[in-house]
C-alpha cells in the first residue's frame, strides 16, 4: 500500500480528535455535580464508627466516601470520658467541634494534661503523618472532613481496636 502526503495527515488528524473527544467526554463526566446534602444534627442518622475507633463512637458520613481516594465529610459523636491514643493518618485531617468539648494534642502517647479544649466552633487542623491523639470529657460531636481514603495507623499497635478480642473490648 502506497501513503500519500494526505494518507498521514489525516489519520494523525483522526487520532487527536479521538483523543480529545475521550478528554472532553471524561471532563464532562468528572464535572457532574454531586447530590446537594443538607442536614441537621437533630435528624442525623446514627451508626457505629468504624473498627479502627475505640467502640462506643458512632458516625454520619456527610458527603462523600471516607474509603475512597476522593474528598469526604462525616459526623463522629464520641461519649463521655472517650479516648483516642496517638495515631497518625496518611493525609491531613480537619476537624470542627459541633457539641460538647474535644480535646487533641500532639505526641506520641494520650496524655489528658497537654491536650488543648476546643470548644464548640472550634477547628483542628492534623497535618499528615502527624501523630496526635483526642479524648472527651463530656459527649461530644465533631464534623470530620479531608481526603480519602481515612487510615489509622497507632504509635502503639497494642492501642488499635482491630487488634484487640471481642473479651479485650468489654
Amino acid at each position: 500500500m502506497k501513503t500519500t502526503s494526505l494518507t498521514i495527515p489525516m489519520f494523525g488528524s483522526l487520532a487527536v480528535a479521538l483523543l480529545f473527544a475521550s478528554f472532553v467526554t471524561t471532563g464532562a463526566v468528572a464535572q457532574t455535580p454531586p447530590a446537594h446534602v443538607m442536614e441537621n444534627l437533630a435528624t442525623a442518622k446514627w451508626g457505629p464508627a468504624p473498627p479502627f475507633l475505640p467502640p462506643g463512637a458512632q458516625i454520619v458520613v456527610l458527603a462523600g466516601d471516607p474509603t475512597k481516594t476522593a474528598a469526604y465529610a462525616v459526623r463522629l459523636k464520641f461519649p463521655a470520658n472517650y479516648d483516642v491514643p496517638a495515631h497518625s493518618h496518611p493525609t491531613d485531617e480537619h476537624v470542627v467541634v459541633v457539641s460538647g468539648e474535644f480535646f487533641m494534642g500532639m505526641g506520641d502517647k494520650l496524655d489528658r494534661k497537654a491536650g488543648m479544649t476546643l470548644g464548640v466552633g472550634g477547628f483542628a487542623l492534623m497535618p499528615a503523618t502527624a501523630n496526635h491523639f483526642a479524648y472527651t470529657k463530656a459527649e461530644t460531636t465533631i464534623v470530620l472532613y479531608g481526603q480519602g481514603p481515612v487510615e489509622f495507623k497507632y504509635v502503639n499497635p497494642a492501642d488499635d481496636p482491630r487488634n484487640k478480642t471481642a473479651t479485650d473490648r468489654k
